[in-house]
């Protein structure tokens, strides 16, 4: 969607001009997957599918929302004095608790706005559409107030919306990915201190294709955050003897020496998967940077196996794309990601081959699932950004 056609969009809607119009993107991860909340290294990257905004200040204290995805919900219309999470309202709990929370932290929000949003992220396809959203809040408010925002203060923001307004339990990437995201490079993560590094991003002659179940993931009703319970009990277990805060924090010989302090076979699953996959994202980075792409496959490929066996996170549609991905050619890896329970897998495909990877494996997963999946090409974005001023 280009800035004409928001613009005309806005005004269609709320019969004036926009102040500005916006972009944040959605986001991959190539691989770390559920180690963010335990304190290990994500390796993931922003893409061009994403939200786009246009914004216009308003004279009084009345907050306007309207969203092309869901144009029978109309014109939600919200009064600043009250950023009190609503199930009526719908998707604009992500920015209202974005606002709430940037006025918490201080910073002056003095007045209502019209917003227009359009997003192109499947919705519920664990490509992070709700931190997209709640980024693009973020710059709006910085835009239209003049507000003074260091990036990872939105990035902090985003998250705090996500667990205490929306009440899911999830850890920093999918904002910081979105927030911090630059064009062709990936982004490696630790968690724990959040010290990154961008790395570029060369499949040399592969591309990313996502693999889209369509099998909605509703991520607050998932067993996310049953996940994430498991692995804090496994913490407090292993501190009998251990002094640690987060699984991340030891190494595979560390953990198989003690792990028969943890006293159930379902929490040492998780662990195991939450410091090998640990393990995996740093080897993958290093290989990514050696220009060993076949080890990186199977790296991507190792961590789905353990997502599925261990971490149990899966189920039959994204093994199906997985299992299924591993026996086309030209083919290096493929893996859920995401939070898992549905959404999407990726797979790094020779561009050559991905006509007939798309076909083949849409083809035996329509029979196996008795629908369609569908299937988009990553491209590696910048994070969120304004678009045009007027």
């Amino acid at each position: 969607m280009n800035t004409t056609e928001l613009n005309q969009a806005f005004t269609a809607i709320f019969g004036a001009e926009a102040d500005a119009t916006f972009f944040s993107p959605g986001r991959i991860n190539l691989i770390g997957e559920h180690t963010d909340y335990n304190g290990g290294h994500v390796f993931p990257a922003a893409i061009t599918l994403g939200t786009y905004g246009a914004a216009r200040k308003r004279d009084d204290k009345l907050m306007r929302f309207y969203s092309a995805n869901f144009e029978d919900k109309g014109i939600i219309e919200v009064a600043l004095d009250n950023l009190v999470f609503a199930k009526e309202d719908n998707w604009t709990n992500y920015p209202k608790g974005v606002v709430k929370f940037l006025q918490e932290a201080g910073h002056k929000i003095d007045s209502g706005f019209d917003l227009y949003v359009f997003g192109n992220i499947p919705n519920g396809s664990g490509l992070s559409s709700s931190a997209s959203l709640e980024l693009l809040m973020g710059i709006v408010a910085e835009e239209l107030f003049g507000l003074k925002l260091e990036r990872l203060d939105l990035v902090k923001i985003g998250k705090q919306t996500e667990n205490e307004f929306i009440g899911v339990n999830s850890g920093i990437m999918d904002q910081f990915a979105i927030g911090m995201g630059a064009d062709k490079k990936a982004i490696y993560l630790d968690t724990n201190t959040l010290e990154y590094d961008l790395v570029p991003l060369d499949l040399g002659d592969n591309v990313i294709v996502i693999m889209n179940t369509n099998k909605r993931r509703e991520l607050a009703d998932s067993k996310y955050n049953e996940r994430r319970a498991e692995c804090e009990k496994a913490v407090e277990e292993l501190n009998v003897l251990l002094d640690i805060k987060t699984l991340g924090e030891l190494d595979a010989q560390t953990f198989d020496e003690y792990s028969y302090l943890i006293k159930d076979e379902n929490r040492i699953k998780r662990a195991r998967h939450a410091i090998w996959e640990n393990q995996r994202t740093l080897q993958a980075r290093q290989a990514l940077e050696a220009g060993e792409l076949e080890q990186f496959g199977r790296l991507v490929n190792a961590s789905h196996v353990s997502l599925e066996h261990d971490y149990e996170v899966t189920g039959l549609e994204l093994d199906t794309l997985a299992h299924t991905a591993w026996e086309q050619e030209g083919v290096l890896g493929a893996r859920m990601t995401g939070a898992g329970f549905g959404g999407c897998g990726i797979a790094i495909v020779a561009k050559d081959k991905v006509d007939a990877f798309t076909e083949n494996v849409g083809k035996v997963y329509t029979e196996k699932i008795g629908y369609a999946p569908a299937f988009y090409i990553a491209e590696i974005a910048g994070g969120s950004r304004v678009l045009s001023r007027k």
